[in-house]
């Protein structure tokens, strides 16, 4: 894919196709499988004005190449709120065209806008071909994630 027009968008309900494809392969990816009800109520957030979730995606005329999900949330460390970018994918025929970074970037933008005081994500540590990206782009400040099951 060569001499892309890349536009990255707030994604619209005629996305969904396309990005339940995408979203569906992230999980694959991930090696998860979350169900019809939380995939339903994720989408449904994105478009709802009392959800701080939101969907950002990187097309091509009308086909979706990839997608960002992030949230806006308070935190205890700073008085503005901070930015996660929960998830991100870009199509495995679209890679290498810095899509990524464009969507990144505009969600950098938007936590710009909206003044938050930091954006970051996490990936797994065994993800190299995502961190040659994030490295690229932002710094990895040495945290180590845990969790715990609350189910």
């Amino acid at each position: 894919m060569e001499n892309l027009t890349i536009q990255v968008v707030p994604a619209t309900q005629r996305d969904y196709t396309q990005w339940l494809d995408y979203w569906l392969a992230y999980q694959e990816f991930y090696q998860i499988s979350l169900s019809s009800a939380v995939t339903q109520a994720t989408w449904q957030r994105f478009f709802s004005d009392a959800e701080p979730v939101y969907c950002a995606v990187a097309k091509n005329g009308d086909t979706v190449l990839g997608f960002v999900h992030y949230v806006i949330h308070r935190s205890t460390w700073a008085v503005q709120d901070y930015c996660y970018l929960e998830d991100l994918y870009v199509s495995p025929i679209a890679r290498g065209q810095h899509i990524g970074k464009h969507l990144i970037e505009y969600v950098k933008q938007y936590a710009q806008k909206r003044e938050c005081a930091r954006l970051y994500w996490h990936t797994q540590e065994s993800n190299h071909t995502a961190q040659k990206l994030y490295d690229w782009v932002a710094e990895k400040p040495g945290v180590i994630e845990y969790r715990m099951s609350l189910n």
